[in-house]
């Protein structure tokens, strides 16, 4: 089965952790690793992060691997926490995608990429 996906090549400003969620960095063509709930979340990081400064693969459609912090029912919201891991989203947060799965935490799951603010 195939499984399409938007892959965009962007610059790290930062070492970016593995299944990982991103927000842009500073400039246009740069990433970092999310932060918080109500960053603005536009993809995952593959299963290599890249250290600052190399280039990186950025997941922004399609399905995602993402390292979840907690539990996260199958199909609820999926933000970032403080690491860029996966959390349940709350109604104030920036979601970055659908759970396909429920998670605990240290589970790298698969996420439905789907950013949207709520």
């Amino acid at each position: 089965m195939a499984n399409e996906l938007l892959l965009r090549n962007f610059i790290a400003t930062a070492a970016i952790a593995a299944n990982r969620i991103v927000k842009f960095g500073s400039n246009d063509g740069e990433v970092v690793q999310a932060a918080a709930a109500s960053d603005l979340s536009i993809g995952v990081c593959g299963a290599v992060g890249p250290a600052s400064g190399e280039r990186v693969d950025i997941v922004q459609a399609g399905i995602a691997e993402v390292e979840f912090a907690g539990t996260v029912a199958r199909g609820a919201l999926v933000t970032a926490d403080a690491n860029g891991k996966g959390v349940a989203a709350a109604s104030t947060n920036r979601a970055i995608g659908i759970a396909q799965v429920t998670t605990a935490a240290g589970d790298i799951a698969p996420v439905l990429i789907a950013p949207s603010v709520m």
